[in-house]
C-alpha cells in the first residue's frame, strides 16, 4: 500500500546526454557514454529502487534523420517507446537552446497522452539569463508538464528530478529485486563496454560501423570470467585502424574494457578480442536481426 512504480522513457536528439542522465539516476554506469552521436542502439532498462518507489528508466536511441536501415530501426524504437511508458523525459542541451531537429521530435508528442518533462541538461555550462531564454523558446512550441534544469554529469538537480518523477508514478509493485539495476544480461553489458572503448579510442577514424558480438562467455573457475568477443566493421580499412600497428589499438581497447568490466562485474576477466569485416552490415536486415536489432 502506498508504494509507487512505473516506466520512464528518456528521449531526445543524439548527443544531449541521455545516457549520462540514465547513469546519474541509477547511481552507476549501465549505459555507454560517448561524445559521438547515436551511441545508444537499444532500449536500456535501468532500475532505481527506494523505500517508496521503483522507477524503470528506458534510454532510447537518439531521434535523428536515418541514413541506413540501422538508423531507421533506432528511430522506430525511440518513437514506439513513447506509447509504452508512464512518463517521458525529453532531454535537451541547455547550452545550444532549441534545435531544429527538436521541433520535429515535439511534433511526435501531439498524439501522446503521457506526461512529458522537459529536462534541460548541461546547465552547469550556461548562464542563467540565457537558460531562461531557452526555456521560454521551448514553452512556445509545447506545454510540458515540468521544466527541470539539471547537470547529469555533475549530478546537479538530479535528486530533484527523481522526486518529481516519483510524484507522477502510479501505485504499483516492485517489478525487480532491490539490488538489480538493469535487466540486461552480463553479455550485453560486456559488449557495450567494449564498443564504448572502440568509440573513445578511434575517435573520427572509425564511425558507428562497429558492432560487438560475444561469441563465447564462460566462468572456468570461481573468480574468473573468460570472454571471446568479435568486433565487426564494414570495411577493411576500418579493421586495420581497429587492430592498429602491431595490434596496439586492439590491445588498448581490451585493456580499458577489461579494467572497467572487472569493476562492474566484480570478478577477474580474461578478454580475447578479434576483428572481422561484415560489409555494409547496417543495411542488411538479416545481419541486423542476428545482432539483436528488432522491434519485438
Amino acid at each position: 500500500m502506498g508504494y509507487k512504480s512505473g516506466f520512464v522513457a528518456i528521449i531526445g536528439r543524439p548527443n544531449v546526454g541521455k545516457s549520462t542522465l540514465l547513469n546519474a539516476m541509477i547511481g552507476q554506469k549501465i549505459a555507454i557514454m560517448s561524445k559521438r552521436a547515436q551511441t545508444t542502439r537499444n532500449r536500456i532498462r535501468g532500475v532505481r529502487t527506494t523505500d517508496t518507489s521503483q522507477t524503470i528508466f528506458i534510454d532510447t536511441p537518439g531521434i535523428h534523420t536515418p541514413h541506413h536501415r540501422l538508423g531507421e530501426y533506432m528511430v522506430e524504437v525511440a518513437t514506439q517507446t513513447l506509447q509504452e511508458v508512464d512518463l517521458v523525459l525529453f532531454v535537451v542541451d541547455a547550452t545550444t537552446g532549441l534545435h531544429p531537429a527538436e521541433r520535429e521530435i515535439v511534433k511526435r508528442f501531439e498524439s501522446v497522452r503521457t506526461p512529458i518533462f522537459l529536462v534541460l541538461n548541461k546547465v552547469d555550462a550556461v548562464e542563467k539569463p540565457l537558460l531562461l531564454e531557452h526555456i521560454e523558446s521551448y514553452q512556445n512550441i509545447h506545454s510540458f508538464d515540468e521544466y527541470i534544469p539539471v547537470s547529469a554529469l555533475k549530478l546537479e538537480q538530479t535528486e530533484t528530478l527523481a522526486k518529481l518523477i516519483e510524484e507522477r508514478l502510479p501505485d504499483g509493485p516492485k517489478f525487480y529485486p532491490d539490488d538489480m539495476v538493469t535487466d540486461y544480461p552480463e553479455q550485453f553489458i560486456i559488449a557495450e563496454v567494449i564498443r564504448e572503448k572502440v568509440l573513445m579510442l578511434t575517435q573520427e577514424e572509425v564511425p558507428h560501423a562497429v558492432m560487438v558480438d560475444i561469441e563465447q562467455m564462460e566462468r572456468r573457475n570461481q573468480d574468473t570470467l573468460y570472454v571471446h568477443a568479435l568486433i565487426y566493421t564494414e570495411r577493411d580499412s576500418q579493421k586495420g585502424i581497429l587492430i592498429g600497428k602491431q595490434g596496439q589499438m586492439l590491445k588498448r581497447v581490451g585493456e580499458l574494457a577489461r579494467r572497467e568490466l572487472e569493476g562492474l562485474l566484480g570478478s577477474k576477466l580474461y578478454l580475447e578480442l578479434w576483428v572481422k569485416v561484415k560489409k555494409d552490415w547496417r543495411n542488411r536486415p538479416t545481419l541486423l536481426r542476428q545482432f539483436g536489432f528488432n522491434n519485438e
